[in-house]
């Protein structure tokens, strides 16, 4: 086989590089690096042998899970040899106890386990999924879905989640969209640091906190076509203003682990990605955690094209600065020679291996490696599936459930409604209430749609149920029963979308209708001319133009988690008031896609009446249905916003924004209340808004409040051709409504120096 130099050619990243670190901000301390943890770890790394070094960077997948007795004592037998770090999910109190006291007890430097799992919304207690959580535009109550989470997952022993998701990404067809903050950088910073508070709570230490991990460092939303694992060509200016500002919030919470990306960036798959990992994370931003790679990405640079074997494949990962090698264990069994002919420098070594130790350390396993596990499971039974914490699941659902169409208020429902014909593949589909990664997650502790109903309706209401079609069938046979079904009731509500397994890793689509023939069903449905309701359960946006001006009401309610019956029915009788908006722009069709509020004009903007302008034949060059948009079942009105400042002086940039919000309607309501900014002209082109800031806001019926939103430099910056963040003198507009597209403005002016 050909042998490659597997250092990356340094030309290769020169610019980039040169970019990215004049860009960013200067080093910071490590947050939570003490004397006592260098001390200790400086005296556990100075006992260790390479092999014993290399089995703290290895992360095998879990064991207990149909691996067999011959599995389970060969693992046990490498715990015992030191040869394994951490694991990759294996969770349970008992199991996980029995396998650290082998660690603790049984290895000769008795170094204990850390145990990592997949809790992305919810452990047992299922959560509605992350899109789903960041609809609610409520950072306090995402960061209380997280603790939730650690609370039963450190129960079950896991002391390590790989959440939160913190990609941004614009393309819908990619089915990873699901588990993240949708589009846009300023929402996905606030929540990946609410997502981060949430999981490690106030103290590592405490035996409810687990190890956050803001993945997938970087670009990965940007995967060319929609398409998992797939290239991210961008730009530097992009990188900076898009997908690293999330990674930075979470890094700035405290964030102690983060995941590489499958992605390549310049060339360089990001599990090689030096100049990324090394120097602007760990240097620029000082950042001293954890980094794992994602499932066998460090193999994956083999496939890549940058390693011609295993071992070369680890110098690459390790030079990286990826310090824990997930599944492939090519640390472990292929570099203890590399490292022994000195081609790694012990100290790389130690400084990836530091890190693992620095994460138990701070965890306080080496004080109570028994923190988050019993042998009798008595703390896991106590913690998992609480009424709280199911009461809290309903909650947040009630929160991320946005209304997108509701012609002549046909909601909300009534409850003495006598005949209620409930049609739709998913009316009561137990899976569709977990959605997708809900490792530890049932179907038989989920409320269905139907079951929902049933329970807020009692015996005063027939239903009359039809399924209609399957979720992706061509069959149109059921239409008719379905028809039927509507003609016998006083209202219909219709649960169509798609199947969780449409959603998430691997599962991107090139079609953003809705699946089969569930559009004709709804159709046929609505020509029956009685009061239709469609709720969307789904995990990405959807091309639902032909349901527009045909379907009077329309619900978004993503995958909503186990309590998702509960609160569908909650919002569709009026016991909760919708609140919740996009945090994803909805296109009319997939050749819309990329569709995103932030953009940016051309030299021709769209015009409807000129011909020679940037739109399309066929559909409106606008969004079906815009960033930040949703209904409640009151009204609201927007004053004028008043800046406090006319002029801002450039070395004292703060300004304050108030604008005065009525209730118009009949009914108290929530209203996300959104700020958006634009620099008017610049010496780098500027989105037509940027969102700046949101604050939800509780109204009774005639009743008024002033909310007010402070903008500071970080809000008005940009990156200039230098890549500098600068404040240029000029005019901004500032623009504050109920969704991106429908905003009042002021402007005011920077002075130049």
């Amino acid at each position: 086989m050909k042998h490659h130099n597997p250092r990356i050619p340094h030309a290769l990243l020169a610019g980039l590089v040169a970019t990215l670190l004049a860009g960013t901000a200067t080093a910071r301390p490590p947050v939570y690096a003490t004397t006592a943890e260098k001390a200790f770890v400086d005296a556990l790394l100075a006992k260790m042998t390479v092999d014993e070094k290399l089995g703290q960077l290895n992360q095998p997948p879990g064991v207990g899970n149909n691996t067999g007795p011959a599995a389970m004592a060969g693992s046990e037998d490498q715990i015992r040899r030191g040869e394994i770090g951490s694991y990759l999910g294996t969770q349970g109190a008992v199991l996980t106890c029995r396998l650290q006291r082998i660690a603790v007890e049984q290895s000769r430097l008795g170094i204990p386990l850390l145990f990592g799992y997949d809790v992305i919304h919810g452990h047992r207690t299922v959560f509605p999924v992350p899109l789903g959580e960041s609809a609610s535009f409520d950072p306090a109550e995402v960061q209380h879905a997280a603790r939730v989470a650690a609370i039963e997952a450190s129960a079950h022993g896991i002391h390590w989640t790989y959440a939160p998701m913190v990609d941004i990404s614009r393309d819908p067809r990619w089915g990873r969209v699901v588990e993240g903050a949708g589009e846009d950088p300023y929402l996905g910073s606030v929540l990946a640091a609410a997502r981060v508070r949430g999981f490690q709570g106030e103290d590592l230490r405490a035996p409810d906190a687990v190890l956050a991990t803001a993945k997938h460092f970087v670009a990965y939303g940007a995967a060319e076509a929609g398409r998992d694992y797939n290239v991210a060509d961008i730009s530097e200016r992009t990188l900076h203003e898009l997908y690293l500002p999330p990674f930075k919030a979470a890094v700035d919470a405290g964030a102690q682990s983060i995941m590489a990306a499958f992605n390549e960036i310049a060339g360089v798959p990001m599990h090689a990605h030096q100049p990324l990992i090394e120097d602007l994370l760990r240097k620029q931003w000082g950042w001293d955690g954890l980094l794992v790679s994602d499932y066998t990405g460090v193999m994956e640079l083999m496939p890549h094209g940058v390693a011609a074997d295993r071992e070369q494949a680890g110098i690459l990962g390790l030079r990286a600065g990826v310090d824990v090698d997930m599944v492939s264990q090519i640390y472990v069994k292929d570099l203890p020679a590399a490292v022994k002919a000195g081609r790694i420098p012990m100290a790389q070594l130690d400084a990836s291996v530091r890190r693992v130790l620095n994460a138990k350390y701070r965890l306080g396993l080496f004080d109570d490696p028994y923190r988050s596990c019993t042998d009798d499971g008595a703390r896991e039974r106590a913690l998992t599936l609480t009424p709280q914490h199911r009461a809290d699941a309903r909650r947040m659902a009630q929160k991320s459930l946005v209304l997108l169409e509701n012609d002549d208020q046909v909601l909300p429902l009534s409850k003495s409604v006598r005949t209620l014909a409930v049609i739709g593949p998913l009316a009561d589909h137990r899976r569709a209430m977990l959605g997708n990664w809900a490792m530890a997650g049932r179907e038989e502790d989920a409320v269905t749609p139907l079951e929902g109903l049933k329970a807020a309706l009692g015996d005063r209401t027939r239903l009359v149920v039809a399924k209609g079609t399957d979720i992706d069938s061509q069959d149109t046979r059921g239409i008719a029963d379905a028809v039927a079904a509507a003609k016998q009731a006083d209202a219909v509500v219709m649960f169509l979308g798609e199947h969780p397994d449409m959603s998430a890793e691997a599962n991107n689509r090139t079609s953003l209708d809705l699946p089969g023939v569930q559009e004709q069903l709804a159709l046929a449905v609505a020509d029956t001319g009685k009061p239709v309701v469609v709720v969307l359960l789904n995990g990405r946006p959807l091309s639902i133009g032909g349901l527009k001006g045909k379907v009077p009401a329309i619900l978004e309610a993503w995958f909503p988690g186990i309590e998702g019956g509960h609160a569908i029915a909650d919002v569709l009788f009026g016991d909760v008031n919708p609140s919740a908006k996009l945090p994803i722009t909805f296109p009319h069709n997939v050749g819309q896609v990329p569709i995103y509020y932030a953009h940016k004009n051309t030299g021709r903007p769209p015009r409807t009446e000129e011909k020679y302008t940037s739109k399309y034949l066929d559909v409106p060059w606008t969004p079906l249905y815009a960033f930040g948009h949703g209904l409640s079942y009151t009204t609201f009105r927007y004053d004028v916003p008043v800046v406090s400042s006319a002029t801002l002086k450039p070395d004292a940039l703060e300004q304050q924004v108030s604008v005065r919000v009525t209730n118009t309607g009949k009914r108290a309501g929530d209203e996300v209340v959104q700020l958006y900014v634009r620099d008017d002209v610049a010496s780098i082109t500027r989105p037509v808004k940027q969102l700046r800031g949101f604050q939800r806001v509780s109204l009774q019926p005639g009743e008024a409040k002033t909310v007010t939103f402070t903008l500071g430099f970080d809000d008005l910056a940009m990156y200039d051709a230098r890549m500098q963040q600068v404040v240029e003198p000029g005019t901004f507009t500032v623009f504050v409504g109920g969704s991106s597209d429908r905003t009042q403005q002021a402007t005011f002016t920077v002075g130049a120096r």
